[in-house]
């Protein structure tokens, strides 16, 4: 049964401080009473194998992926592919071919000159931004038909040459006499031709300093996460995937994806279902040497994919005899210290209930995007800590515990990666997927935020 804000469970008052650190505040998506505006449906939606990044360009850019995930999924609607009103894609690394690549997708995809198509940023968080900007649009009366997606393909990363480089190059090409320009070629030095890693620069923080593993170090310390601990999720995370592989759980959501030289690509290949424990427990730390608990084997693995969702408006699903999946009840996007960023889907998670008046134990189930093990446990943790809880998210006792067999149940971005712009639309579709297969009723799909942010979006099913 739902119960009103302030019981057990619930977020009393909005999110205040983290332990010491600045207050967190709501900073997307307006306060809406429940019910407010038109209903909004999730009628369909695929997404494309998740393919790990290999140490060099992999067979599709982002845009690649939106069309060979979006081909299909176009195909099997009962309308022609320009009824979209518009088109929204996330993508974090934009590559400079493909400006805009929302765009670039549905002119692919054979949506017509007339589609207007815009692509959204927000890190992590892109391909929940999308979902959430046309569910809002659709709720405003504003659009009947949106194809929202996600698409990202990490293993195009840019090299990136350094400053001084960039500055050497500008001098060279700005000198006019043959004087000038033996001067300008005196002052190359041979660093200058090495380049920095572009994803390696996109994942530290500006404002802290901290690369995403340090933050997930960070706030394992601060929950006594341990090294076997993190170990142990992962393992599960890939146990997971791998059984959802093998009984066919994934067959409706996953569309395979052929490249320019006819290699087909059916599954996530990320997944490690003969790891153990002792393999994991080999690994160094990955970010803080010696004694860092985050590694290779319990952080996200870097890799390239796409997903998109269809939404419809009631009218949208009447006119076009559609069959709704789910419905998109609310979201909500919160923000605390960078350094932190990990703690993000606690605060919008429970904001969120707060304003439904929702109990934990109304949640069958969650998709908390696994950036890293640590992370999630941390989240996990800090739920049942009664001081965080008390202090931070302002209940008036502990949120409780999220029971193991209700959250990731079919793995996460540790086992089947995370391509940044489409990790959040990902666990949207898959919620979906994993609670009609369940039984379920209601669910919540939350995602930490490179930046210090965090979203959720709570969904019932049909």
């Amino acid at each position: 049964m739902a119960q009103a804000p302030g019981k057990t469970g619930v977020a009393k008052s909005k999110p205040a401080a983290n332990r010491g650190k600045p207050a967190a505040r709501r900073v997307i998506g307006p306060s809406r009473p429940a019910g407010a505006g038109r209903p909004v449906y999730l009628v369909d939606g695929a997404r494309t194998p998740f393919l790990r990044a290999r140490g060099k360009p992999g067979p599709f850019t982002p845009v690649d992926l939106a069309v060979q995930c979006g081909r299909p999924l176009l195909m099997r609607q009962p309308f022609a592919p320009d009824a979209f009103d518009t088109v929204i894609l996330g993508c974090v690394n934009v590559i400079a071919d493909e400006m805009n690549p929302a765009r670039v997708a549905a002119l692919r995809l054979g949506m017509g000159d007339a589609m207007p198509a815009f692509t959204v940023q927000i890190n992590c968080g892109s391909g929940m931004q999308s979902i959430d900007t046309a569910f809002r649009t659709i709720e405003a009366g504003k659009a009947d038909l949106i194809l929202a997606g996600g698409a990202e393909a990490l293993s195009h990363a840019p090299l990136v040459l350094r400053q001084e480089a960039a500055a050497w190059f500008g001098r060279f090409a700005m000198a006019k006499t043959a004087l000038e320009r033996a001067t300008a070629l005196a002052g190359f030095r041979p660093e200058m031709a090495k380049p920095v890693i572009g994803l390696e620069r996109g994942l530290t923080d500006p404002i802290t300093n901290l690369n995403m593993g340090q933050t997930a170090e960070k706030i394992g310390h601060q929950f006594n996460i341990t090294r076997e601990a993190a170990d142990a999720y992962a393992l599960e995370s890939h146990r997971r995937l791998a059984k959802a592989q093998k009984n066919g759980a994934l067959a409706g959501e996953v569309v395979p994806a052929i490249d320019r030289k006819g290699t087909l690509y059916v599954r996530d290949d990320g997944v490690r279902p003969d790891s153990t424990m002792e393999k994991l427990a080999k690994l160094n730390p990955a970010f803080e040497r010696p004694f860092g608990r985050v590694t290779p084997g319990n952080s996200s693995q870097i890799t390239d994919g796409a997903c998109w969702v269809i939404l419809a408006s009631e009218e949208a699903v009447k006119k076009h005899g559609l069959t709704p999946l789910a419905r998109i009840v609310d979201s909500e996007w919160s923000a605390l210290d960078p350094s932190i960023m990990g703690l993000g889907p606690t605060l919008c998670s429970t904001a969120l209930m707060q304003r439904q008046g929702l109990m934990r134990t109304d949640i069958d189930l969650w998709e908390l995007n696994e950036a890293f093990a640590a992370q999630v446990l941390a989240c996990v943790a800090a739920w049942e800590d009664e001081d965080y809880c008390r202090k931070v998210l302002g209940l008036p006792e502990i949120f409780g515990t999220i029971a193991h067999d209700r959250l990731n149940v079919d793995g996460g971005a540790i086992s089947l990666g995370h391509p940044v712009g489409t990790s959040g639309n990902r666990i949207v579709l898959h919620l979906v997927n994993a609670m009609r297969r369940r039984g379920d009723k209601r669910g919540i799909a939350t995602e930490c935020i490179g930046g210090g942010q965090g979203g959720a979006m709570l969904l019932e099913v049909i």
